[in-house]
């Protein structure tokens, strides 16, 4: 009888043998589709997995660098799982930079990489416009948005009537009216870079950017900042690199937007304050009877932040294409 046990058991470790060979898995086999829809910060591809190499397709995507040869250590896109075509997105992209891209495909047996393509991103794309004083701002595509690249500088608006100049400290700090100021009522030393500082009262009146252009709604400012990756990281792409403005910058500010955010302080109950080391731009969206929102930028935070301030407040306006 032991015999007879012994002959099975070999029979059923060489079946089990010839069963394991018939299972032995394999990488998967991939290949990597062709890159469209490239923009400043983003492109689309995928992949196709030819062969799932004998296991469950566990994972798929995209990887990218700029260096070459990229792998799934590198940033990459996450696809699902499963054999067949996948479409991928990549995004927070760097402009005017050559990347180069695989798509891959992981079972357990390890991670199969298809044929490397590379692409260029899109380089900023700039124009300009001019306000009825006749200043000319840079402008910037973010996205599907067109922004002035600069703060506004009008003293009139776009219906040649004039805003309202006020400089007394008492005077602007109990306005319920539209108004306008220069910071340190000094227009020579901060015009050229900063723009003018103007109440929300000001924004509301629908008529303070150029013809064809106008403040942001709180919901564009939300799309602007969603497109460069959210609010944690879009603040240091919107940051003027470097220190000629911005007092002990984070060094993580890159303006890799082309936004150029600059610190042009602020004007709040009557005085001037945070020049250097903070900016806040309004939007023409109310949040209550007494604030509206806007956006923050400070030299030591990377967030762009978004919160609401009293409408008698003075501060930076950026203006967006209608």
């Amino acid at each position: 009888m032991k015999n007879i046990i012994r002959h099975i058991s070999s029979g059923f470790l060489i079946a089990s043998g010839i069963l394991y060979s018939c299972r032995h898995e394999e990488i998967p086999s991939v290949t990597t589709t062709e890159i469209t829809s490239i923009t400043t910060t983003s492109a689309k591809s995928g992949g196709n997995i030819t062969g799932d190499g004998g296991a469950k397709i566990t994972s798929r995507g995209v990887c990218w660098n700029s260096n070459g040869n990229p792998t799934i250590a590198n940033q990459r896109s996450s696809d699902g799982t499963g054999s067949g075509s996948f479409n991928s997105s990549l995004t927070l992209l760097k402009p005017n930079t050559f990347y180069y891209l695989r798509a891959y495909a992981t079972n357990n047996a390890g991670t199969g990489y298809g044929n490397e393509v590379g692409f260029a991103t899109l380089d900023i794309t700039r124009s300009s416009v001019d306000d009825i004083d006749g200043n000319t701002y840079k402008t910037v595509s973010i996205g599907t948005q067109v922004w002035m690249a600069e703060n506004l500088k009008t003293t009139r608006y776009n219906d040649n009537t004039l805003i309202p100049l006020v400089t007394d400290n008492t005077a602007w700090d109990h306005l319920i009216t539209p108004g306008y100021c220069w910071y340190n009522n000094d227009a020579s030393t901060y015009k050229p870079d900063y723009g003018a500082l103007y109440n929300w009262y000001t924004v509301a009146t629908g008529k303070l950017c150029p013809s064809g252009w106008h403040v942001p709604t709180d919901l564009q400012w939300s799309e602007m900042s969603t497109y460069l990756g959210g609010a944690t990281l879009a603040g240091d792409k919107l940051k003027e690199e470097g220190e000629a403005h911005w007092t002990i910058l984070n060094s993580g500010a890159t303006n890799e937007s082309g936004f150029t955010a600059l610190p042009g302080g602020g004007r709040i109950d009557g005085s001037f304050v945070y020049i250097g080391t903070s900016g806040a731009w309004w939007s023409v969206t109310a949040y209550d009877a007494e604030k509206a929102f806007c956006r923050e930028l400070d030299n030591d935070i990377d967030e762009l932040m978004e919160g609401f301030l009293a409408k008698s407040q003075g501060f930076s306006v950026r203006c967006i294409q209608d």
